[in-house]
């Protein structure tokens, strides 16, 4: 067990810490462009994407939204609208590298949507693809095999915290601040969300 123990103390630390790496600047900016999407919600579509687990928190990050009024969609689903110059496209990746997020993110930008990047790496691919910018802090160096599918066949892990493990942990920990930000800004309360969640589950 005191690998077990030592690990969670190793991510609640790194997470912890980096709330004072991530810039403000960067946030409000975010905050921006979801705060005005928010008010021509009724026009304005925000499309999350992510492979692997970045996917999976950008996902839940799309649920939240939705709950807060907007019109959320996760790429991949086979509901996901027709997106343009209107709309707006949050892409997860820790890399800034993986390949189906840049083709994804090139089409985005290719038909006038608004990107913003969550990425370890604000100058990576990715990164210099968006329009908005938030660094999240994640692993100290980029693994030598960069693309995500690539690591996963390999196997490529690290001790601890394996693969993406600081990047996602900290990034779903930011998405959930990010929600409440949003929560205080816009006037929502809890039971107003409650009336957004799901009343059909399996």
């Amino acid at each position: 067990m005191s690998v077990f123990k030592k690990s969670m103390k190793e991510i609640a630390t790194f997470i912890r810490n980096s709330i004072k790496l991530i810039d403000d600047k960067e946030v409000e900016g975010m905050l921006k462009v979801l705060i005005e999407a928010y008010r021509t919600t009724d026009k304005r579509k925000i499309l999350v994407m992510g492979a692997g687990r970045s996917g999976l928190i950008g996902r839940a990050f799309a649920m939240r939204l939705m709950h807060l009024g907007y019109n959320a969609f996760v790429l991949g689903d086979t509901i996901v609208p027709r997106i343009g110059k209107e709309d707006i496209v949050i892409a997860i990746s820790g890399s800034g590298r993986t390949k189906l997020i840049i083709t994804a993110a090139e089409a985005a930008k290719a038909v006038g949507a608004t990107l913003i990047a969550l990425t370890t790496y604000p100058d990576s691919p990715l990164g210099k693809l968006a329009d908005v910018v938030v660094r999240i802090p994640g692993r100290t160096k980029i693994a030598k095999e960069e693309d995500y599918f690539a690591r996963q066949i390999l196997g490529i892990h690290e001790p601890l915290a394996p693969l993406g493990t600081l990047f996602e942990d900290t990034c779903m920990v930011f998405l959930d601040a990010l929600i409440v930000e949003l929560m205080h800004r816009l006037g929502k309360r809890e039971e107003e969300i409650r009336l957004r969640h799901a009343n059909i589950e399996i």
